[in-house]
């Protein structure tokens, strides 16, 4: 078995989940959990929602887009607010929460090579893509607007890219002092798309609504960086910007229709804390 059960606990009963076959984990309370092929776990609550997050299509859309390149750059400012937390030499462990096709998570392995990773969605598939990426990872298959099946003070960094946040159940697993690296788009993000009438609104100062949730649970913001630029697109990548996302469940615009020459991409990447200590650098 290769997943990290030193991550998790039961979804039921919350206490710690350990080995109990080359297959299965399981808890002292009697709850057995079955691990896939491919190495991942489903850890929903009862009564979980019968939701399966991302669909194949958006995912595979947004696999096609991704390896573009078209969000190199912020993948490099999530590397470079890594950076000003932790050395690249030291060994910490990373919580990608809402880890889509584990695309900011593999250039995340890059830069920290000795990271254990913890790869989780609510999309068995994008577990499953993202597992790929970042092989000796553990993938969790979960709800993450309920409480986590992810012991206590476990991480050491946590990622969340264009995906819900629960800042109760984040502050719980990260350890005192622990960074939470967050990816929220502008009121600019793809400014031309939406003009159309092809994608949602996004609302103005996200990023100010987003620090504002996460405060009372003990995160302070440590710094943010705005990643704005324009982007050229094919028909191709118009229709794969609108696929990829939560857009697709409402856009109506056609989107494979008149060509579009750029596109406005335009995010916060916000570093936020646990506590005033800086996580120990390597020598």
């Amino acid at each position: 078995m290769s997943i990290d059960s030193t991550w998790l606990r039961c979804p039921n009963c919350f206490r710690d989940l350990d080995p109990i076959d080359a297959r299965t984990l399981g808890c002292t309370e009697g709850h057995r959990f079955d691990v896939a092929k491919n190495g991942a776990v489903t850890l929903l609550p009862p009564r979980a929602p019968r939701t399966i997050g991302d669909s194949r299509e958006m995912l595979e859309a947004r696999h096609d887009l991704l390896a573009s390149g078209i969000y190199r750059p912020i993948a490099a400012a999530i590397i470079d607010a890594s950076r000003s937390r932790v050395a690249a030499s030291v060994a910490v462990r990373v919580a990608d929460l809402g880890c889509g096709t584990g695309y900011y998570a593999a250039q995340l392995a890059e830069e920290l090579p000795n990271a254990a990773f913890l790869l989780a969605d609510r999309s068995a598939t994008a577990v499953r893509m993202a597992m790929r990426g970042v092989p000796a990872s553990t993938g969790v298959i979960l709800d993450l607007w309920r409480p986590l099946p992810v012991r206590d003070a476990t991480a050491d960094v946590a990622v969340n890219v264009f995906a819900p946040r629960n800042a109760a159940e984040f502050a719980r697993i990260l350890r005192p002092d622990g960074a939470l690296i967050v990816v929220v788009p502008t009121g600019d993000h793809l400014r031309e798309l939406r003009t159309t009438g092809g994608m949602l609104d996004i609302p103005r100062d996200k990023d100010a609504h987003v620090t504002g949730r996460l405060l009372p649970a003990g995160f302070e913001l440590e710094r943010s960086e705005r990643v704005e630029y324009v982007a050229d697109v094919d028909v191709a990548q118009r229709a794969a910007l609108v696929d990829m996302g939560p857009s697709a469940h409402h856009a109506h615009a056609d989107r494979h229709g008149t060509d579009l020459a750029a596109v406005t991409v335009s995010v916060d990447v916000l570093l936020f804390r646990l506590g005033a200590t800086v996580l120990p650098q390597s020598a």
